[in-house]
């Protein structure tokens, strides 16, 4: 019993160290974003309940404080606003040593664009500071039956271009959370279609079929409903274009693997 105690304990100080790291960290992030207009903001002074404030920047950038007037922080990282804040207050001589915290409540002025194969092509506002693809996939209704498991991001990181592509199905099959990028404003997502492979010949159902992950020659045909009575598995053969745009043709196994534009032909039987 004190051995499963102690062990809870431990496990329980571990779980508050992690979410006190993540605190620290989105807490870090969200002051390096700048505000926008449209975003929402919520505004306390130590010791001075009576300047607490909720509010939206406008489109000009700025908001209406009690006793200082307009306040400009489009711009501004949090912490900066909350200078300018703490100035307005101090030089107009109503807080001596004013201590200003302002919280990010909602993104409005960030975009994220999001296009492609997905269910909801769009601009979409962040509403946080902390969202990664995967919450603007799902803003977007998440991918396309037609989409591929990939998403490509792209956009600027301190003033460079950076692209990434992220396994959207591996970061929840190999639960590998790490992998799912934090999206900045300005960021586009892309959805390409998903890899195809062609059958046709003496098949049930000849046409375009996705591949899927660790596809086999064996399923592929069977999403093809098969072979038809005329077709014989010594008559299946692949066309596959290598990397220097050559197309080879091979008398492949039922269990070697498919690859993307791979195209499957059944040959009819000789008797």
């Amino acid at each position: 019993m004190r051995t499963c105690f102690r062990a809870g304990l431990v496990l329980f100080g571990l779980t508050l160290l992690a979410l006190l790291t993540t605190a620290r960290a989105d807490d870090g992030t969200a002051r390096e974003y700048r505000l926008g207009p449209g975003d929402g903001v919520k505004i306390s002074v130590f010791q001075n309940p009576d300047l607490a404030l909720e509010t939206r920047v406008s489109d000009t950038g700025a908001i209406s404080y009690p006793l200082v007037g307009s306040v400009q922080i489009g711009g501004l990282t949090v912490a900066a606003a909350e200078r300018a804040i703490a100035d307005g207050l101090k030089k107009g001589g109503f807080v001596l040593q004013p201590q200003v915290t302002l919280v990010i409540q909602q993104v409005r002025g960030a975009q994220v664009a999001v296009l492609g194969q997905v269910a909801r092509p769009g601009r979409y506002p962040l509403e946080s500071t902390a969202m990664k693809v995967t919450d603007v996939l799902a803003l977007a209704g998440g991918t396309a039956p037609q989409g591929a498991d990939r998403v490509i991001l792209t956009g600027l990181r301190n003033g460079r271009r950076v692209r990434a592509e992220i396994d959207v199905a591996d970061l929840f099959v190999a639960w590998t959370p790490e992998k799912d990028v934090q999206v900045m404003a300005g960021d586009t997502l892309y959805v390409h279609r998903a890899p195809q492979f062609y059958v046709y010949g003496e098949v049930q159902r000849a046409g375009a079929y996705r591949v899927e992950r660790q596809m086999t020659v064996l399923q592929a045909l069977s999403l093809g409903g098969g072979l038809s009575p005329r077709g014989t598995e010594r008559g299946i053969r692949i066309h596959r274009r290598g990397e220097d745009g050559a197309v080879r043709v091979s008398n492949p196994q039922l269990n070697d693997p498919v690859q993307p534009d791979d195209v499957i032909v059944v040959r009819e039987a000789l008797f």
